[in-house]
């Protein structure tokens, strides 16, 4: 074997590694997700399967980890997107930035999946301070990250499932049930959460 070969077998091996133990912590965050749903004691079996089936397996999508990844990149101060923020609350026509988070990747991917999962309606991503990243409805505001939605999915990093009760949504005026998840890169880092109304009578 010559001295190429040997290292283009070993650069070959370890990058196969990485890519196990990357593979092995993602899949070791989703089974802890999984059985954090199974000990929820005020949600319906209904609920929880399609929380398993439907929206878990959405922490991995690779559209929503892009543009979450991207927005975090942007290294954008948390005062800035208070002040971000605030303009979005103040509104009364429509900003720029309404339309880029109603418009790019992140929300076509979101219209794809309630497309196809129609018992999911207002869907939106936050980034990892809980900041928009995209949207198929106009949130209330921008910043969600001193909300339980944000701060039980992202989890300070770890990650968790935050189930919330039926009620009305004023964003839609309509009833739902909101459902958060945390958003987990290749490497089992979680970079950000979802947070998916759904509707559970047609569970």
């Amino acid at each position: 074997m010559s001295k190429l070969t040997t290292v283009l077998f070993c650069v070959i091996a370890c990058s196969m590694i990485m890519i196990s133990s990357a593979s092995a912590d993602t899949s070791a965050t989703v089974d802890k997700l999984n059985s954090e749903v199974d000990s929820l004691t005020d949600v319906s079996p209904q609920v929880k399967t399609f929380i398993k089936e439907k929206l878990i397996p959405l922490c991995t999508n690779s559209v929503f980890v892009a543009e979450t990844a991207a927005h975090n990149a942007k290294g954008m101060t948390l005062d800035a997107i208070r002040s971000l923020d605030k303009e979005w609350i103040e509104a009364e026509d429509e900003l720029a930035i309404h339309a880029e988070l109603m418009e790019n990747d992140c929300a076509r991917e979101i219209k794809k999946i309630t497309d196809e999962i129609p018992m999911i309606g207002e869907t939106f991503v936050m980034d990892n301070q809980g900041a928009n990243v995209g949207q198929n409805a106009l949130t209330s505001d921008y910043w969600q990250g001193d909300e339980a939605k944000w701060e039980g999915a992202y989890k300070d990093g770890e990650g968790g499932i935050v189930v919330g009760r039926a009620k009305l949504d004023r964003s839609t005026g309509q009833v739902d049930q909101k459902i958060s998840i945390p958003i987990i890169d290749d490497s089992g880092k979680v970079i950000g959460a979802a947070c998916f109304g759904i509707d559970p009578n047609r569970l």
